[in-house]
């Protein structure tokens, strides 16, 4: 598949980037894993510096860097301008905390001393997805570069642009070159960084079927990985919850990026007692989105990222409605130029139905009524995924109780699962391992190297 711009809200082909030779390829891995012996040696001020000039950068142009997104990927104009300011507020976290993150652990042991050391480990594979070109981006690079690694990223084939805008971004910002390189890379290409023992760990961000591809030649490698995989969140209404909070919480959390997020609301499980009145409204929500050019403020519901997604997407539901859905509204591509499905709502889904199991990447909601909190647990626990999860009631030791029973990464209670830079992001089960974010999104790919001094006599 080629690196090119494909405009999803009117079809036309963009900018046309080649992939690199094989010469080409050892060239920029060659660079990175030279300029990591001076990076890792270089202060924390002066890595921070590059971060906030970075940070200060996005801030500053957030138009310019917002409008690839949109161009390439479709999302809302408001939604990328987001996008670009969480991204500088990233950058901007790990440059002021990586250091006190970073800082030695001393130990008490029975004798002598010792201490725990966190150091940078080398050169980083990231492998991302077209969801959130940059956000993404920012979660692999920020605390990786803060801790000292260099990073080579192979960004997804239809953000081309985006790819480019994030590595002259980190140039512009001071980073010598080869410590954040964007790699047009083919699959095989891939494959042959994996196998080269200069790259010390690969973070992917993808389907399922990536993950399992890269985890295993990544661990015939004895290589560190990270894998953050799909999702098929549930958002649980009980009946003693708010309804119209929970509804416009519910919009929110099913149509931010037009539904093309790991931990939008797929699966929506109401408390029968609630479940008309909730239905009433969202259904209306629904069917009042405005589609149209997403440059365009008025615009509620913007195209999906490719024509290949759009058709994807319909056989999913044409295949759920076959196995015994019911199709509440929607289900089709809009009648119009670019790639629009009609915002969906599909009820009576049962275990024996794929849509079930399957995640569904777009403006499609599939509801469920339960009877009891011990059954929407069940219902949100059945699942092949583990990424995240919401909960909204009025009585929180209720909804914490309900939390605590919950086998994902992530629970939300009164708000849609979300992401904050101070915040831990990852899953369990096929959504994955490790974390990103936080303090903990820092210390995957450190050496916690133990330096022990022992006072002790030698044996006689």
């Amino acid at each position: 598949m080629p690196y090119q711009t494909v405009n999803p809200f009117n079809g036309e082909s963009g900018a046309v980037f080649a992939e690199p030779s094989s010469e080409q390829l050892e060239l920029m891995l060659q660079t990175a894993h030279q300029r990591f012996n001076g990076w890792r040696n270089s202060s924390f001020d002066d890595r921070a510096l590059i971060a906030a000039k970075a940070a200060a950068i996005l801030r500053t142009r957030s138009d310019e860097f917002a409008r690839l997104i949109t161009l390439e990927m479709g999302k809302l104009i408001e939604e990328s301008r987001g996008e670009v300011l969480l991204t500088a507020d990233i950058i901007d976290y790990y440059g002021k905390h990586a250091e006190s993150f970073l800082s030695s652990q001393t130990l008490n042991p029975v004798t002598g001393d010792a201490v725990i050391q966190s150091a940078p480990i080398g050169v980083l594979l990231g492998v991302q997805p077209w969801n959130f070109p940059y956000y993404q981006l920012a979660r692999f690079a920020a605390p990786n570069l803060m801790a000292g690694n260099v990073v080579m990223v192979k960004h997804a084939a239809n953000i081309p642009q985006c790819a480019l805008a994030f590595e002259k971004l980190w140039l512009e910002a001071g980073a010598p070159v080869g410590v954040y390189t964007n790699l047009f890379a083919s699959h095989d290409q891939v494959d042959w960084l994996l196998d080269d023992p200069r790259i010390r760990g690969v973070a992917l961000t993808g389907s399922v079927e990536a993950g399992k591809s890269v985890a295993a030649r990544a661990g015939k490698n004895m290589k560190k990985s990270t894998m953050e995989l799909g999702g098929n969140d549930a958002f649980i209404v009980l009946d003693d919850a708010d309804i119209e909070k929970s509804v416009t919480w519910a919009m929110w959390a099913k149509m931010n990026n037009n539904g093309q997020c790991c931990i939008a609301a797929k699966r929506i499980i109401l408390h029968e007692a609630i479940a008309d009145a909730f239905m009433s409204q969202f259904s209306a929500a629904m069917s009042a989105l405005k589609d149209g050019d997403p440059f365009d403020k008025a615009t509620t519901l913007g195209p999906l990222s490719s024509e290949a997604a759009l058709k994807n997407l319909v056989t999913q539901v044409d295949e759920a409605i076959a196995a015994g859905a019911t199709l509440v509204q929607g289900g089709k591509r809009i009648d119009r130029t670019g790639a629009f499905m009609q915002p969906t709502i599909l009820c009576d889904v049962t275990q024996s139905n794929p849509a079930f199991y399957d995640e569904f990447f777009g403006p499609i909601a599939i509801i469920f009524r339960v009877k009891t909190d011990v059954e929407a647990i069940a219902l949100a626990n059945d699942s092949k995924f583990g990424l995240g999860g919401s909960i909204f009631s009025k009585d929180i030791n209720r909804a914490k109780a309900m939390a605590r029973e919950i086998d994902t990464g992530m629970v939300f209670i009164n708000h849609p699962t979300w992401t904050s830079p101070d915040l831990p992001f990852g899953g369990v089960k096929e959504s994955g391992y490790g974390r990103e974010l936080s303090s903990m999104g820092i210390h995957e790919f450190v050496n916690k190297k133990l330096i022990r001094v022992a006072h002790i006599d030698a044996p006689a």
